[in-house]
């Protein structure tokens, strides 16, 4: 079945008006960070043949060539060489592969020592690894950061790379450092350096106030972008990060807005009376998925990302939500009950060819394709909700997690872990969880309210 006609009711971009009043301060963000090259580089192959997470990795805290002040710590240099240690130890050790010792019980190398360790100090340390890295202030006033892995029973460095970034965005070069790290060692792509979106919520159960939120992938630099005036929710990265797309109630009608991250400015894409579901972005950044219940009956429609009039791709009986495009933006995986109960199908993206892809029992809502295209990750349904995966054929089912109320996954960049959002039993509080593809190293994250509907945005630039 093929089915693209324009909806009679069509949907065009209007003008910005009182939804500007949801609006909170811009986001900062930081310029890209400028990457510059460190002596060395890849030099051989690592000596470690166990359990990733039995690997050892010494972190102590970046040296600095001269104390001096800088905007990113009152304390100077030395003080931030200590600070961007931690956060390297804590991306690597939240990410459960690995046993990190971070500087608050190491040594501090001395500046020359960074590209010539002192290995005595070292190999009585028990770590099998070696991170050392250096930050100097710039007359610039910007910081260059250093970050240099090395193995231990090699005596060799394994890789090298140093950034300049602006004083705001020095956990960004901790980041890219466990990034560094992580890659090397894992030989998988990276996925520290990036960002999480969310649904804040507060106030009462039957009364909750939902604020579209933005942070670091490990809780930091957490900003509210809306101020609560209209209910926010089902955020989602644009493809090249500079914008969000979500679905804003204000005055009770339904409004898909995209945020440009960098202005704090937002584009109003579509608005209707009718109710609205759950946008998505198309791969290259052109269109947004969207459902709408038309008559008793919701399809999903796509719609340009400028606004204009959309298009609908569904029209079975029953309820059609979601809507995930493969990476390379050929299908597009979404949920319907046109079976009799919620079930994952997928169809070509332009409506045609539409399949049932779940038949393991239970239900099966809210499916997210993978970055790397091999996988689907969604809710499955029986009894208790949790996460699950399954390959774009329906097969390889396996489940991720065993909680109460688990739902709405979201990929990291990578491809290698799931985010989702788990409710509590009786209480109704809603916090961010993430999980690895083996189910294992679940862990929750920080937020300074309840959190919901999660987003895991790509890598930064």
């Amino acid at each position: 079945m093929k089915y693209l006609a324009l909806i009679p009711l069509a949907l065009f971009a209007a003008p910005l008006a009182a939804q500007d009043q949801d609006l909170g301060e811009p986001m900062q963000e930081g310029q890209a960070v400028e990457t510059i090259a460190e002596e060395g580089g890849l030099t051989g192959s690592v000596s470690f043949e166990g359990n990733l997470d039995d690997l050892g990795i010494a972190i102590p805290a970046f040296a600095t060539d001269r104390d001096v002040a800088t905007p990113a710590n009152a304390n100077g240099t030395a003080a931030l060489g200590v600070e961007l240690a931690r956060v390297i130890t804590s991306n690597l050790r939240n990410n459960g592969l690995f046993k990190p010792t971070g500087p608050d019980s190491l040594p501090t190398p001395a500046f020359a020592n960074i590209t010539s360790p002192n290995w005595a100090t070292w190999s009585t340390r028990g770590a099998e690894m070696l991170v050392h890295g250096y930050v100097r202030a710039r007359s610039d006033n910007r910081l260059t950061v250093g970050c240099y892995l090395y193995d231990m029973a090699l005596q060799d460095r394994l890789v090298a790379e140093g950034w300049v970034v602006a004083p705001a965005d020095w956990r960004r070069a901790a980041h890219k450092c466990a990034d560094l790290v992580y890659a090397r060692l894992t030989g998988e792509s990276p996925f520290f350096d990036s960002r999480i979106a969310y649904i804040a919520e507060t106030g009462p159960k039957d009364n909750r106030t939902k604020r579209l939120a933005i942070m670091d992938s490990d809780g930091a630099n957490h900003r509210f972008i809306t101020t609560g005036r209209s209910t926010a929710l089902t955020p989602r990265y644009s493809p090249d990060y500079r914008q969000l797309v979500y679905l804003s109630y204000i005055d009770g009608n339904p409004r898909i807005y995209v945020y440009d991250i960098g202005t704090g400015r937002q584009t109003l894409v579509t608005q209707s009376d009718n109710p609205t579901f759950a946008p998505r972005w198309s791969p290259d950044g052109r269109y947004i998925l969207y459902s709408m219940a038309v008559g008793g009956n919701t399809d999903i429609y796509r719609v340009s990302a400028n606004g204009g009039r959309s298009e609908r791709l569904t029209d079975a009986p029953g309820i059609d939500i979601g809507g995930s495009f493969s990476p390379d933006g050929s299908k597009i995986v979404f949920e319907s009950d046109r079976s009799g109960s919620q079930q994952i199908y997928v169809m070509d993206a332009d409506g045609s060819n539409q399949r049932r892809l779940s038949f393991f029992g239970g239900r099966s809502a809210t499916p997210e394709w993978s970055p790397r295209g091999d996988q689907i990750a969604f809710t499955h349904i029986a009894g208790d909700f949790n996460v699950a995966v399954m390959n774009p054929s329906g097969r390889g089912f396996r489940k991720l997690t065993r909680g109460w109320q688990d739902e709405a996954p979201t990929w990291a960049p990578n491809g290698r872990i799931v985010q989702f959002f788990r409710t509590e039993r009786n209480s109704g509080r809603t916090s961010l969880w993430q999980v690895d593809l083996t189910g294992e190293n679940e862990r929750k994250l920080p937020t300074p309210a309840d959190a919901s509907d999660p987003a895991w945005g790509p890598i930064l630039p």
